[in-house]
């Protein structure tokens, strides 16, 4: 008996290896940036490089691993490549730690 619940776990451990392999993505402040910024809608390099902050060669960099991880989606207009996320599932995962974070940061003591 205890058989038959060994592909249910092994599926749900892959469940939350894929879901870790997301967070952790996600823990790199610059990633957590472009994909908050593509939740308002497509971009391309430049804007994405103006919005971050970030140069033009890390932002590239970075959405080269969350375009590989299958986080976003990328179309041409032209010469220019348009980057969007892949699922509206991001938009909102993205938009739930950033409200967790202002609830941390709006609990903080008031810094002198």
């Amino acid at each position: 008996m205890a058989d038959a619940h060994q592909p249910q776990q092994r599926r749900g451990g892959e469940r939350l290896d894929a879901a870790a392999a997301v967070l952790s993505l996600l823990s790199d402040r610059t990633r957590l940036a472009l994909m908050e910024r593509l939740g308002r809608g497509e971009a391309d390099v430049t804007t994405l490089t103006e919005s971050t902050g970030a140069s033009r060669t890390s932002v590239s960099q970075h959405l080269a691993k969350l375009r590989l991880a299958g986080l976003v989606a990328t179309r041409r207009e032209g010469r220019r490549v348009v980057y969007s996320l892949r699922h509206g599932h991001l938009r909102r995962l993205v938009d739930e730690a950033l409200n967790v974070a202002d609830h941390q940061l709006g609990s903080l003591p008031p810094h002198d």
